[in-house]
């Protein structure tokens, strides 16, 4: 059997030293190996030596050569690579690309070139060989170009290529019985029959022994690598062997630049345990789980595997606190709520125990609020915090007054990365004025919120979907005026299309049961329609059940859609088409839904889009309707 093979093995130190490559003498003639100063690393792409071994002592001899003038105006020798796909086209076309020697000062150096014809089946040979085919025969030809100068045009049939035979892949040592790293044997992108790709080999090879190392595996070494190539029998085989080596555990972790925090507290945003099994996987989440606390202006995570012991790795975390007082002011309009100014204030690290305070303030033409919020974190988790809220809150629009003074507490846990719920009791004490009617009420509204979000960027998003659902209820007689359960929530979905198209899907739904008369209910939990996040082309909170004067009170249920189909003209600017449906009304079994529909600009900012919608009633009184808002609205 006509067998030629080249493999690479590590001495005692596990470096890659030298192999052995046999070429038949018809092919050691044209393709010279191995050069003098050959050194074999890590099953060597079998080429490249031979061919910058001939490209130099070819131009060295022949760079006395005479040229024949061209015209001065000619353009540079270009390529033409015909026979074979995109994929080896790009990569002859890379590798091919004529010296610069043969176009100097507008003239073709046609000794340069004819030497330069005679080594491209070499050339080529030597780039298609890492891709699998050793058996490539090439010719060329000068052509000219009508509108002046001359082409090579370079005819490759790279022949029939080498397959893989046999892959003999093992992982031994204590990472052999690690379901993540006999995953990821089995997903080895080369397999018996495929063309042997030389750089999806090395590539792979690099994956498995990285994936070992993250996994705590950081000895991991090849006991064996070997490609074994036939070259008579066009057909490889591949032996390889990974040792994992001993798994390395977590050691100490120390914190530098946050001495206020207690260390609990700074703790609970470790990804990993103590003496865990080491991760640089889990290295990098507790970066990114301190980067979201935004209680730090700099973070540091860092192994160091420098300073193992026992095989045991201790960790470093630098910090800088963010500034303990944050005021940040803002102004802005919106047509639901009139212009209006915002100022918020934080103050972080509380007592040294991590703990915060927020101050909200808003005053807008027909809203203005004050809300206190103090977070209590729970050490032992990071994904939990406890809320304390106390407020006040007056909104006057055409529709109804409400004043309210409110306290709520609140427990949040986040039970994945997209899904949060919570818990919470909030009382509150309410006036409110809607038609000719006035109510004083006073609740206990004990509850849960539950919210599923992902989205590619909260800010401007492409694709995304958010849900939430918030379920209360009261007694009477457990300090509250009357008896209900109320369900509401409401479903966002943005999916791109083509030629930079997206779709936005908004559902929003609700639904309350009362024991008592309706009018017992006061603003805050009725249900209205009309506004820029309702149904455009009606006011604000417009959409209702009325009473006998025709005044909009509100309703017990509520159900509204938005469908819009926005065209993104560029990085800054887009516009939209959308059509809205909805109301507010007191019976499943008798309601009528309103329309509208319009067209919109969106100009895309840091802070989230600026939307400018124009809406018309569809069915109504066609009216029309300027809506204008910042965000997304998510």
């Amino acid at each position: 059997m006509n067998t030629e093979c080249f493999r690479t093995k590590p001495d005692r130190t596990s470096r890659l030293t030298a192999g052995f490559f046999i070429l038949p003498v018809e092919l050691r003639k044209s393709f010279p190996w191995p050069p003098a100063n050959f050194e074999s690393q890590s099953e060597h792409n079998l080429h490249g030596s031979g061919r910058f071994l001939r490209k130099f002592l070819t131009f060295i001899l022949l760079g006395a050569f005479l040229t024949i003038p061209r015209s001065a105006e000619a353009e540079p020798l270009g390529l033409e690579i015909l026979g074979v796909d995109d994929r080896l086209r790009e990569v002859l076309n890379e590798g091919l690309e004529p010296p610069p020697v043969l176009n100097e000062e507008g003239q073709l150096n046609r000794r340069w070139l004819q030497h330069y014809q005679r080594q491209l089946p070499g050339d080529v040979r030597s780039l298609l060989e890492p891709y699998g085919y050793f058996y490539s025969s090439t010719d060329s030809q000068l052509v000219e170009v009508p509108t002046g100068g001359y082409r090579l045009r370079v005819n490759v049939e790279p022949g029939t290529p080498l397959r893989i035979t046999s892959l003999d892949l093992d992982l031994t040592g204590p990472g052999g019985d690690l379901p993540q790293l006999k995953q990821r044997v089995a997903e080895f992108p080369l397999q018996v029959g495929d063309i042997l790709r030389q750089d999806i080999y090395e590539e792979a090879k690099a994956e498995l022994q990285q994936a070992a190392v993250s996994l705590g595996f950081l000895e991991a070494r090849y006991s064996e690598h070997e490609i074994r190539v036939h070259l008579g029998e066009r057909r490889a085989d591949i032996n390889l062997r990974l040792e994992s080596g001993a798994r390395f555990r977590f050691g100490e972790t120390t914190y530098q630049g946050a001495e206020n925090y207690p260390e609990r507290y700074l703790q609970r945003f470790l990804a990993y345990r103590p003496s865990g099994f080491f991760s640089y996987e889990k290295i990098g989440q507790t970066q990114l789980n301190l980067y979201n606390a935004d209680q730090f202006r700099q973070v540091e995570v860092r192994a160091l595997t420098e300073e193992t012991r026992d095989q045991r790795v201790p960790v470093r975390i630098q910090l800088e606190p963010a500034p303990k007082h944050l005021l940040r002011p803002g102004i802005g309009y919106g047509t639901d709520t009139g212009a209006r100014f915002s100022l918020k204030y934080r103050t972080l690290n509380l007592f040294h125990r991590g703990q915060e305070l927020f101050g909200e303030l808003l005053l807008a033409e027909r809203r203005q609020s004050v809300l206190a919020t103090y977070l209590i974190p729970d050490l032992r988790r990071a994904d939990s915090e406890t809320r304390l809220r106390l407020g006040h809150d007056r909104e006057d629009t055409e529709t109804y007054f409400s004043r309210k003074f409110f306290a709520e507490a609140e427990y949040q846990r986040a039970f994945t990365e997209a899904f949060t719920g919570s818990l919470f009791l909030r009382l509150s004490q309410e006036y409110s004025r809607i038609g000719g009617e006035s109510n004083n009420s006073q609740l206990a509204l004990p509850g849960v919120r539950l919210s599923w979000r992902q989205l590619d960027n909260p800010l401007a998003p492409r694709r995304g979907i958010h849900a939430r659902l918030k379920i209360q209820g009261a007694q009477q007689g457990l300090l509250s005026d009357t008896s209900l359960i109320q369900a509401s929530g409401d479903l966002t979905g943005l999916l791109p299309l083509p030629q930079r198209f997206y779709l936005l899907l908004r559902l929003r739904a609700g639904s309350t049961w009362q024991q008592d008369e309706f009018d017992e209910l006061p603003a805050s939990l009725r249900f209205f329609a009309g506004g820029d996040q309702s149904v455009r082309g009606y006011k604000f909170q417009s959409l209702g059940p009325k009473d006998d004067d025709g005044e909009v009170i509100g309703g017990r249920h509520l159900l509204v859609a938005n469908l819009e189909l926005e065209k993104r003209l560029s990085d800054q600017w887009g516009v939209a088409a959308f059509y809205d449906i909805g109301n507010a009304f007191d019976n499943f079994s008798d309601y009528e839904l309103e329309q509208g529909a319009g067209l919109g600009v969106r100009r895309y900012t840091p802070i989230g889009p600026l939307r400018l919608d124009l809406a018309r009633q569809v069915g109504g009184e066609q009216n029309y309707r300027l809506h204008l808002s910042v965000g997304f609205g998510w």
